[in-house]
């Protein structure tokens, strides 16, 4: 019996042995892990803007009709303006019944007094310099909400394309600080990620009605980028 479990000791030493070295590499090597952030700030080249025409009128058909009718002078207004028609499209259409009373209890007793229809359109203007032009342009052909505009980077990209560079050396300076701090060298980058999706910070957003002639403030977009960065570090030489 002796015999027999000797062999099956030994293979079991040497298997330890052998995975010992394995178990080793799986080790992390030493480093330093930091993030970095950087921004910058960019005029907007471009705007959306929200534009409708709201009616009412004693029954559906009516409303629906006059509705119709107005935002069809609104988009042939938009195309004389020179915007091109796959920069406007409608964003929301509705029609909904007017009761007397907002009481629930007394709606079923007075009924429908009316209807109301509105149909909005979204327009994208390519040009900053044209949005009181545009406006002007809505409220003339008949346009009774305006709003909801909002300025954008059509290049966003080539722009965060810098802030990353920036956050990459930001993201350096802090490690070379921990590694002097610590008493150790700064190796290599091991790893590096970007958290999350990179958004604008829009800073040129109105939500709120405005009437012709309204003076707009376009401002600047604040482009921001965060990375992730592991470094090597070696004993100070």
């Amino acid at each position: 019996m002796i015999g027999v479990k000797r062999p099956l000791i030994l293979a079991a030493v040497g298997a330890t042995l052998l995975a010992a070295p394995a178990l080793a590499q799986t080790v992390p090597p030493p480093a330093i892990s930091v993030t970095g952030e950087a921004s910058v700030s960019v005029a907007p080249d471009q705007v959306q803007i929200d534009g409708g025409v709201t009616s009412e009128a004693k029954t559906a058909r009516e409303a629906s009709d006059a509705n119709n009718a107005a935002m069809g002078k609104v988009l042939l207004a938009l195309k004389g303006a020179g915007i091109e028609e796959k920069d406007y499209q409608t964003s929301r259409l509705s029609l909904q019944p007017q009761f007397a009373t907002s009481s629930k209890s007394a709606e079923r007793a007075a009924g429908i007094v009316s209807f109301r229809a509105s149909n909005r359109v979204t327009v994208k203007i390519r040009d900053v310099t044209k949005v009181a032009n545009v406006i002007d342009v809505l409220a003339g052909a008949g346009a009774n909400d305006i709003g909801g505009i909002n300025f954008s980077v059509s290049q966003a990209s080539k722009h965060l394309d810098e802030a990353r560079e920036k956050a990459i050396a930001d993201a350096r300076r802090k490690a070379e600080i921990y590694a002097k701090a610590a008493g150790v060298t700064l190796g290599e980058p091991i790893s590096v990620s970007e958290e999350g999706a990179p958004v604008p910070l829009h800073r040129g957003k109105m939500a709120a009605p405005m009437a012709a002639g309204a003076p707009v403030a376009q401002g600047e977009e604040t482009l921001s980028v965060t990375v992730s960065v592991s470094w090597a570090i070696k004993p100070a030489q």
